[in-house]
């Protein structure tokens, strides 16, 4: 099975995902990640100068931890396509809107959260 199918598989079946930004984090960091058209997109929930978003707009290779493979990403800023963005919004919805997770998965679809959305493209090696 090909690293895409793989972490495709693994991100829909999984709420949480690790991932490391740049080349310089030393652990992973548990995400939330959804996947919509066969990619693979991720939201920042915070906004600190030092978060994973801020780091792969500065160096956009990484990693993802998808149990225990791990996979070489590029990552790339998603444009302000309202109809990718719509869809990613009802991925998160579908995916984390159940329970305790219901208040973030509706606050990480809001404005500023979509502004920070990116987009992972896994590395074939």
């Amino acid at each position: 099975m090909d690293n895409l199918i793989y972490s495709i598989e693994y991100i829909n079946a999984n709420n949480l995902i690790g991932l490391k930004a740049g080349q310089d984090r030393q652990t992973f960091l548990d995400i939330w990640m959804v996947v919509v058209e066969n990619r693979i997109f991720a939201r920042s929930w915070g906004f600190a100068e030092k978060s994973w978003y801020q780091t792969f707009l500065q160096n956009p290779t990484g990693q993802i931890q998808c149990g225990n493979k791990i996979f070489h990403i590029k990552a790339s800023p998603v444009n302000t396509n309202a109809q990718l963005n719509e869809k990613i919004n009802k991925a998160y919805l579908d995916k984390y809107n159940v329970g305790d997770n219901a208040i973030y998965a509706q606050g990480i679809i809001g404005p500023k959260h979509i502004e920070k959305t990116m987009e992972f493209e896994v590395i074939e090696d």
